[in-house]
């Protein structure tokens, strides 16, 4: 797992998360969820899941979400998928996003796979 800078080491994973969430409402993600896989997962604390309209709004929202991070001194450990547009992992250390092409998203089923990771309630700010 990557090491945070010192100066963010305080923040939690949901404070990472809504970061990203944040960036994805500006960047008009569809139907984000939070799930908070503390406890059932050992690589992460969150997933940010959400989609995109096509696979060029994929990749705005990816760009996105790495300008967001970055801005924070937090760059993706791991990013897989941005070239094709279809599915893309950003792996943020203790927050892993995953932004679907639609139609991907259904195939794949995160949240059913994850069922029993509670979700976050998200404020769109």
């Amino acid at each position: 797992m990557k090491k945070l800078k010192k100066e963010l080491q305080d923040k939690s994973g949901l404070e990472l998360a809504t970061i990203c969430a944040n960036a994805a409402f500006e960047t008009k993600a569809e139907d984000l969820v939070i799930l908070d896989v503390r406890g059932i997962s050992s690589f992460a604390d969150y997933f940010v899941i959400m989609s995109g309209r096509s696979s060029r709004h994929v990749q705005g929202l990816a760009e996105a979400m790495e300008k967001a991070m970055r801005s924070k001194r937090i760059s993706a450990a791991k990013a897989e998928g941005i070239q094709e547009g279809m599915w893309v992992l950003l792996d943020f250390a203790d927050v892993v996003v995953h932004i679907f092409y639609h139609e991907q998203r259904s195939f794949y089923d995160l949240e059913g796979l994850w069922h029993d990771a509670p979700r976050v309630k998200i404020n769109e700010s």
